[in-house]
């Protein structure tokens, strides 16, 4: 079996975790439950950030964990870093 650049949570899942630094321009192959592919990426993602595995529109629910965990404030392109600056939480906040 290959090694993985990154993991799929849940087989739902619009993104997947990075196993390591990503570079732009790397065919990053992921894997998941059932389920494995490559995805070209549009630019560097860190250990642990989010990237895109499909192509999400503005206002479209982010899959994490077979979850929403927020709303793409922005279209994202396959590929894309996932991060504050195209996503919106839908998580609780705590309150002040």
């Amino acid at each position: 079996m290959t090694t993985a650049d990154a993991l799929r949570l849940h087989t739902a899942d619009t993104v997947a975790v990075a196993l390591r630094d990503l570079a732009a321009g790397e065919l990053v192959r992921w894997r998941g439950e059932r389920s494995h592919g490559d995805v070209p990426l549009q630019e560097p993602v860190p250990l642990g950030h989010k990237l895109c595995l499909r192509t999400i529109r503005k206002g479209d629910p982010v899959l994490k964990y077979g979850a929403a965990i927020g709303v793409a404030s922005a279209d994202i392109p396959e590929g894309a870093h996932v991060h504050v600056h195209n996503l919106v939480t839908t998580r609780a906040q705590s309150g002040k």
